[in-house]
């Protein structure tokens, strides 16, 4: 193989593993401000989760306060009532975060969100907050989902 044809597939498959950017909506972050949302593998809108799959959730914020420690809370949102998704490591300080969180810096969580076979088929809203030491969301965010066979 020669070295173009090498660099193509080089570039090929570094574009099929990079996270999408996704739309959200700030459902109330009051200690931080979002920057971007990216989710691993949501090709399109609403992202199609797949039941049996994990998919990575990568939040990049800058935090407006200093905080010992950060938890994670996650819901699903089915007709207007918030039901608990829960999530494997809900530790923001061992998801990619370096704690103490300092305010003023930017931080990139990363996150993976398991769907169980047992979990519906159906349409809902994602809302996952970053909690801080006083219960104040470092971010909070919501986005739509589809979960499928």
């Amino acid at each position: 193989m020669d070295v173009r044809t090498g660099l193509i597939v080089v570039f090929c498959l570094t574009g099929l593993t990079w996270a999408q950017p996704v739309k959200y909506i700030d459902c109330g972050s009051t200690s931080g401000k979002v920057i971007s949302v990216d989710i691993n593998p949501c090709p399109s809108e609403p992202c199609q989760l797949h039941k049996g799959d994990s998919y990575s959730v990568n939040v990049t914020f800058t935090s407006n306060v200093d905080s010992d420690k950060s938890t994670a809370v996650v819901h699903g949102i089915i007709g207007g009532v918030p039901l608990p998704f829960p999530i494997p490591v809900p530790d923001g300080c061992r998801s990619g975060i370096q704690c103490p969180i300092k305010k003023g810096q930017n931080y990139n969580y990363q996150a993976l969100l398991p769907v169980k076979s047992e979990y519906p088929s159906i349409k809902c809203v994602v809302e996952w907050e970053l909690r801080d030491d006083d219960n104040k969301d470092l971010f909070c965010i919501k986005f739509p989902v589809q979960i499928v066979n």
